[in-house]
């Protein structure tokens, strides 16, 4: 090959490597930025977060996927997103609904409550005629082996913080579960969690996501949706309050 030839080729393979990077960054920079991101504001030192988690989702693009969404506290609407933001240095109270089925969890140690205040949630559970079955029970381990009621987890292992997400029962998760997306209270049994932890003093921005290996036909369930911002992966962005 002459000089010239393998000059030509270099620029090529140059310009590919170049145009790779490009499609990379826009493709995960530009698709996380597209995202809406909820804020939340401190009053009296706290701030009050609210999630659900849905079997499906509100996209046209992937409906099939499990997803969380926010509640925008301006408007009480739904967002389906996973970025939202908060206070540093702020107790952070939680109220997360679990829509979606229960599933076995695959390693038990991912029932215990772990970094939040008291190292503890407080747990309710309803039928789908709105009766609450499980009421107000505050405990540091949701047990997914001896029984069918952990849907997810909410995690941020960067803040050691690991959530068990409560689910109804095995017989209301095959049954009645709710179809369309964001979710009401309205003829659909759930679950509604409490807790509370306090975020960091510094600004910086915590990746969170599910644990549960969620994503229903890919490889060990840990791709598609597990893998993704805006379903079962986020971002918390604490800022200088």
């Amino acid at each position: 090959m002459s000089v010239a030839a393998r000059a030509a080729s270099l620029f090529v393979a140059f310009f590919v490597v170049i145009g790779l990077g490009i499609f990379v960054a826009l493709y995960y920079i530009g698709g996380t930025s597209a995202l809406p991101t909820v804020h939340y504001a401190a009053s009296g030192g706290q701030v009050n977060v609210v999630l659900q988690e849905d079997a499906q989702n509100d996209s046209a693009s992937k409906p099939d996927w499990v997803s969380y969404f926010v509640q925008d506290p301006a408007t009480s609407k739904w967002v389906h997103t996973t970025l939202f933001s908060v206070p540093a240095n702020t107790r952070v109270n939680v109220t997360l609904y679990g829509y979606d089925g229960c599933t076995p969890l695959r390693n038990n140690y991912f029932s215990q409550v772990l970094g939040t205040i008291g190292n503890t949630v407080t747990v309710s559970q309803f039928d789908q005629h709105g009766k609450e079955y499980v009421s107000g029970q505050t405990t540091s381990v949701i047990n997914g082996w001896s029984d069918c009621n952990v849907g997810h987890t909410f995690a941020i292992p960067g803040m050691n913080l690991y959530v068990p997400v409560a689910s109804p029962n095995a017989d209301l998760s095959a049954n009645n579960l709710c179809s369309d997306s964001p979710c009401t209270t309205s003829g659909n049994p759930y679950a509604k969690e409490t807790f509370s932890f306090m975020s960091p003093k510094h600004a910086g921005v915590f990746r969170w996501q599910c644990l549960v290996p969620c994503g229903g036909g890919f490889l060990d369930g840990n791709s598609g949706p597990m893998a993704t911002l805006g379903y079962m992966m986020g971002e918390m962005d604490v800022v200088s309050s």
